[in-house]
């Protein structure tokens, strides 16, 4: 088993879905990755929150085994995020974003977590993801980073400097065909593959994942639920799973990439089934396994 740090955001979230409305709940990208991870190996995280992020939230993380030694409080106040889903919980309709203290982040690694092997750069800005890579004394044995459709548009020739400079990128499917300026996703999995990353994850929601390794594909669906609450941070709770498992096995062959492709399935759909990470809080290792081996029925092809 392998340490896994990862650097991005946390945050106080406002989420309003067709099932229900919550405000200023826990959220931010590094948080559900970090939840997510910590059940399969020892997650650090490196963040900022204001002062008046709430003490139970921490005690949440450090419950789960996280080491929030890297959590800095800077004056001011967190970040927030409020959204919107309608019956289409594939996309939220951002209502509100406040930067407050992430707005001045800059993340600086205490010397302990320069040497940790299996690195992940959640959806921050491409100049302070490829900050931090420069900032670990040796090469991990594996980075990864997400990216979204703002810094897309918005920081292109960044972003391409730090995916020269990846061994993985997670990226959602809208965002995958906007980057590759490709319409059909096979043809921007390749091309973003060509950009430096030689593993490519597209998360298409309630569609599953797109694994593209050393040029062979794998798919895996998402698991079929009847209650979904809110899908926000599923994409990071899939991440965290997927790199999760990478650590764990510290090993990134086919087989342990596809493994990881389901145990990330598998993370994101308890996550949808409550608001915010009260489903993860609740969770039990068993039930992950349960849910593991109910994939590995819906994905087994019986030979005739």
């Amino acid at each position: 088993m392998a340490e896994l740090l990862v650097v991005g955001s946390v945050a106080l979230d406002s989420v309003e879905t067709p099932f229900g409305q919550v405000q200023e709940v826990l959220g931010g990208s590094a948080t559900y990755f970090s939840c997510s991870a910590s059940f399969f190996t020892r997650v650090r995280l490196v963040a900022t929150v204001g002062q008046d992020f709430p003490k139970e939230h921490v005690q949440l993380l450090e419950d789960r085994g996280v080491d929030v030694g890297g959590l800095s409080v800077a004056a001011g106040r967190t970040f927030r995020w409020s959204g919107a889903y309608g019956y289409d919980l594939n996309e939220a309709r951002t209502l509100d974003t406040q930067l407050n203290v992430f707005a001045n982040f800059r993340p600086a690694l205490a010397e302990n977590l320069r040497r940790v092997p299996y690195l992940f750069l959640a959806n921050i800005d491409p100049e302070l993801q490829l900050e931090v890579l420069h900032q670990m004394r040796e090469r991990p044995r594996l980075v990864a980073l997400d990216t979204m459709n703002f810094w897309i548009q918005g920081k292109r020739e960044p972003l391409g400097r730090v995916l020269r400079e990846v061994d993985v990128v997670t990226i959602n499917d809208a965002e995958a065909r906007q980057l590759a300026g490709e319409p059909n996703l096979v043809k921007a999995a390749r091309a973003i593959a060509a950009m430096g990353p030689r593993t490519v994850v597209v998360k298409r929601g309630e569609y599953g994942a797109l694994l593209l390794d050393d040029g062979a594909f794998f798919v895996v669906p998402a698991y079929p639920l009847e209650s979904v609450f809110d899908p926000t941070g599923a994409g990071d709770t899939f991440a965290g799973g997927f790199m999760g498992s990478l650590a764990a096995r510290d090993r990134v062959d086919r087989g342990t990439l596809r493994r990881a492709m389901v145990y990330g399935s598998v993370m994101a759909s308890f996550t949808v089934e409550d608001f915010s990470l009260n489903r993860l809080a609740r969770l039990a290792p068993h039930e992950i396994e349960r849910r593991y081996a109910d994939f590995e029925d819906l994905i087994r092809l019986e030979r005739a």
